[in-house]
């Protein structure tokens, strides 16, 4: 199985369960891990053949900015769910980050896999 991925891809928008955090927005951060057979790309050097992280990259940064979500959980499903059902991804392993919410640490969020691996 080949892998294509994003890392730190950082979005803004509105997440969080107290009120002031619904108030404003904050920075998530998405390291994304997807499967992808990357033979047929590399031979045709087309990105017609290829899993495009640029066109997921846009989508991605679309959905999020306008989302507004109390738990990171489900923002990682609903993330998850677009990258499965838009862009023919088998497997995909994602981290979801908030960076700065817990003092003391660099970030907090979550890690999830969906879907088969090869």
């Amino acid at each position: 199985m080949d892998i294509v991925y994003i890392n730190e891809l950082r979005i803004e928008t509105v997440i969080g369960i107290y009120d002031w955090e619904r108030e404003i927005r904050q920075i998530v951060s998405i390291d994304l891990e997807m499967a992808a057979d990357n033979r047929k790309a590399a031979a045709s050097e087309s990105i017609d053949d290829a899993l495009n992280y640029k066109a997921v990259a846009k989508r991605l940064i679309q959905f999020v900015e306008q989302s507004q979500f109390h738990l990171v959980e489900t923002l990682a499903e609903r993330v998850a769910e677009i990258v499965l059902d838009e862009f023919d991804v088998d497997w995909l392993r994602l981290k979801l980050g908030k960076p700065g919410a817990v003092t003391g640490s660099t970030e907090v969020g979550v890690i999830i896999e969906r879907g088969e691996r090869d």
